[in-house]
């Protein structure tokens, strides 16, 4: 077969690939394949022409685009500054409110790359992991197809249509790569992004191999001593003759060490396809869990007359999770309240671009306040954001549709439905069966008409189809307006959704003891209620709130709430999640700690006028909103004036200081929802709030009036980036005063330099009426903060970042690429 030597090498190498394999980046030309190479995934991320509009006969390989721009992807035009403008919005935007006031469009984009004359005869896919919308893809003037959905990733078959270099050193023409998005009219509830915002790979196989997304790794068995885990592997011999061939399994651990394989003979036809299936044993597994997330690799290798043609690298998890209404949810055994949060799928200052690195920020931020169950909403996430979920801990809802037969806005996913919907549930199965954390379905959110049987027929559709693609994880659906017309809906779920409705779990439990709760969407002002509503109830299994990151579109229902007008522009944010678009914490998570976590303190101050203009229709704050509390004791101009100030705590009491002068202790439990308020004589100086348990002090809060602006704060998240021209630097950029105290009230336009190997390619400072460039090297503070995000290039130095602004020293920092 092959040398033990040569197989335990491979192992190696195919470990270290699977240890690197969401952040490399490899040649866009493949200009070297080797006789024994088998799968060869090269990401095609990197140089592609783009025009913004229409561009007749742009699918033609010798239409000349000399005049496009050159862009990388991830892409998202809709990010972009409008021509001639410095800014992305605009108050006649298509979109409007649900949109952020961002503008759509069409867009072209056009790729040529090389294929060697080592590698003819292989079969040469393209994989989109997500295109914002109706794309079109032609390959040299073929059209491949139309994929209407813009967040299922999909994938072409190029074989027939591709052109090979004649040899080493007389290439061909190259191969034109032409698509055509089309985000056109409002058909969006929120911002959508536009382009090809995730990668794009480019895949060679042998005629004999695994297909794409063919292998399923499933825990049949486990417990302390033994694991037995079924490898279930779909091969296709797209070949003319019968391939008999010998599927090998490995399985790694977290140390990239064999503990376990096992081998399959195999015969199959030419022009079909089979599914073998394997069993392994593991003894002592580590199971993933929140608090260690332990991942194993099954290396599945396909061999044929002693060849290695096909492989595959699969990350996988061994746990346990179960559901019932006495118990609640239990992962590996161990019962677990879902703290969550609905989470959409942009990134803030970079729109809808899906770069690895930020979606590994989003999850690492949320697992650190607390939160440990997201809710994608309302469509299947980036594989990156996965990625990072099944390596930091953290439990999904992957979620399919907002909207089913019936539309939310004109020109949505509605039209598409009947013909894609079957389609489209399996790429999102398919691509994210192997991903630990996702533990739940979801296969719609408040889909119009659930009170009628014709869409409580198409939930028991859907739900049965999924039920058929995988049977290992249970079915949601988020509904609101709950009564008891639903409840032929609910009856198609194995977990009922229940948004905004805490005051149904008992009445309908009495009803339905057997039926499993949970709230799929909360409102943040009412955290306390939907919190210990859930807490209390074993059937219901948790909560997730709107949302637990702020997000572009649905401007103002924060603040403003609904219904919405385009008269609310200059709003651009929600403004409603615990995280800003910049990643840092608002009041509202503060008060999530003190609701998750014992002894946590926290201080904020109302401000003595609305922090935004006031509330046309409403007389008090949006359910979807916050109270009006900054994290503020500067307050120039107010000396003397009573200042209202809160405390959120989880200790047994908190005593509130002014300059050394106790204003008095007050008790802090659930009579009071955890929240003390003083009225407070404004005078500058350090305003303090001690947290005392069983009669010792256990934390404390504070705040301090800031001096006037003395000097710029630069403080990257990582010091040291990978080379790979995809890895991303965030550095918070603050206005402090001579004692490095933050101004709340600066808001100096920052002006930024770049030198070495990276590039800005994103500003923002989380203010939601700001309509500045999310793209030009400078930004205001607000609150004296804004954020500068850096990508590194292809090769290794030091970038170095300069802050400036009028009246201020100049600030620097370095970051190593490497």
């Amino acid at each position: 077969m092959h040398t033990k030597g040569n197989s335990i090498f491979r192992i190696f190498c195919l470990a270290l690939v699977g240890l690197f394999f969401t952040h490399v980046v490899f040649s866009q030309q493949i200009t070297a394949v080797s006789a024994d190479q088998s799968r060869i995934r090269m990401l095609l991320d990197q140089g592609w022409k783009f025009h913004r509009g229409g561009a007749q006969g742009a699918q033609e390989p010798d239409f000349d685009d000399h005049s496009w721009r050159t862009v990388d992807l991830p892409h998202d035009w809709s990010i972009e500054d409008l021509p001639g403008r410095q800014s992305p919005f605009d108050s006649n935007a298509v979109s409007q409110v649900s949109g952020g006031f961002t503008t759509g469009g069409t867009g072209w984009y056009r790729k040529t790359f090389h294929l060697p004359q080592a590698a003819k005869g292989r079969q040469v896919w393209i994989l989109f992991e997500g295109v914002y919308m109706n794309a079109d893809v032609w390959i040299n003037g073929h059209h491949l197809g139309n994929h209407p959905y813009g967040y299922t990733s999909f994938w072409y078959d190029l074989s027939p249509y591709v052109r090979w270099d004649e040899s080493a050193t007389s290439p061909a023409e190259g191969n034109v790569l032409a698509v055509e998005v089309k985000n056109e009219g409002w058909n969006s509830r929120w911002y959508s992004g536009s382009g090809i915002y995730r990668h794009v790979w480019l895949i060679l196989v042998d005629s004999l191999h695994i297909n794409l997304w063919g292998v399923r790794v499933t825990t049949e068995q486990v417990d302390s001593h033994q694991a037995k885990i079924q490898i279930q592997t779909q091969i296709s011999n797209t070949g003319a003759q019968t391939a008999r061939f010998q599927l090998v399994t490995h399985i790694l651990n977290a140390a990239h060490q064999e503990i376990t394989r096992t081998d399959t003979m195999y015969v199959l036809a030419p022009h079909q396809q089979a599914a073998v299936h394997q069993l392994l044993q593991i003894s002592h597994p580590k199971l993933w869990s929140l608090d260690s997330p332990h991942l194993y690799s099954a290396i599945v290798e396909i061999y044929q007359r002693n060849q290695l043609t096909d492989q595959e690298n699969i990350k996988f998890g061994i746990r346990t999770i179960s559901f019932d209404p006495r118990q609640g949810f239990r992962l590996n055994g161990q019962p677990i309240k879902l703290r969550g949060g609905c989470v959409h799928h942009d990134n803030g200052p970079l729109g809808a671009r899906a770069y690895d690195r930020a979606e590994e920020r989003r999850v690492a931020i949320l697992k650190a306040n607390g939160f440990n169950a997201i809710r994608c909403a309302h469509n299947p996430p980036s594989p990156a954001f996965l990625n990072a979920c099944d390596s930091l801990g953290m439990l999904v809802i992957d979620e399919a549709f907002d909207m089913w037969e019936d539309p939310k806005t004109p020109y949505d996913y509605h039209l598409y439905f009947d013909r894609w919907w079957k389609k489209d549930l399996q790429s999102m199965i398919d691509r994210d069966y192997n991903h630990p954390s996702v533990i739940i379905w979801s296969i719609g959110n408040e889909i119009p008409d659930m009170d009628s049987p014709r869409v409580a027929a198409i939930a028991r559709k859907l739900a049965d189809e999924v039920h058929r693609l995988d049977s290992t994880r249970p079915v949601t659906a988020a509904v609101n307006r709950v009564n008891e017309q639903k409840d032929p809906f609910f009856s198609a779920l194995d977990i009922c959704g229940y948004n905004y409705a805490f005051d149904h779990y008992d009445v309908d439990h009495q009803r339905h003891p057997d039926r499993l709760m949970m709230a799929t969407e909360s409102f943040p002002l009412m955290a306390f209620d939907f919190w210990n509503a859930a807490a209390k109830r074993p059937w219901v299994l948790g909560d997730f709130v709107w949302t637990a990151w702020d997000y572009i579109g649905e401007a103002s229902i924060g603040w403003l709430e609904y219904p919405q007008t385009q008269q609310y522009y200059p709003w651009t944010l929600a403004y409603c999640g615990d995280m800003d678009i910049c990643g840092w914490k608002r009041p509202q998570s503060y008060y999530r700690d003190v609701l998750w976590k014992k002894n946590q303190i926290s201080l904020f101050v109302k401000p003595p006028h609305p922090s935004f203009p006031g509330h046309p229709k409403y007389s008090q704050m949006s359910h979807w909103g916050w109270e009006d509390v900054l994290a503020d004791w500067t307050w120039k101009g107010y000396e003397g004036r009573m200042f209202e100030v809160h405390v959120y705590s989880s200790c047994d009491s908190v005593e509130l200081l002014l300059n050394g002068r106790s204003l008095g202790k007050k008790k802090t439990d659930s009579s009071n929802r955890y929240i003390v308020v003083w009225q407070v004589p404004y005078a500058p100086g350090r305003l303090e709030a001690i947290g005392y348990a069983d009669g010792r002090q256990v934390n404390k809060a504070v705040l301090q009036t800031a001096q006037e602006p003395a000097r710029i704060r630069l403080t990257a998240d990582r010091q040291i980036i990978r080379a790979d021209g995809e890895d991303l630097c965030y550095v918070t950029v603050e206005i402090v005063d001579r004692s490095g105290i933050l101004n709340p009230k600066a808001s100096n336009e920052i002006h930024f330099q770049i030198e070495g190997p990276g590039e800005i390619i994103a500003t923002g400072n989380a203010d939601p009426m700001s309509t500045e460039s999310y793209q030009r090297p400078q930004r205001k503070a607000w609150h004296g903060k804004c954020l500068v995000v850096i990508r590194s290039a292809d090769k290794a130095g030091i970038i170095t970042l300069t802050a400036t602004a009028d009246g201020l020293p100049a600030a620097k920092a370095e970051v190593r690429v490497e």
